[in-house]
């Protein structure tokens, strides 16, 4: 239905605004210990961020 995909899509909504507030709201240093930077929070809301390794093997 219609008014279900409305919904699923308010919700998905609601919950990537949510997740991105609470990166915004973390430290620099606390952002640094689940390998993300500042930058980079918008694409982990998107679902776009990649983690690439940064200890050498």
């Amino acid at each position: 239905m219609v008014g279900n995909s409305i919904i699923r899509v308010f919700q998905s909504w609601q919950e990537r605004s949510r997740v991105r507030s609470e990166l915004l709201s973390m430290s620099d240093r606390q952002l640094s210990d689940i390998g993300i930077g500042r930058g980079e929070i918008d694409a982990v809301v998107r679902g776009e961020f990649v983690r690439t390794s940064r200890r050498a093997a």
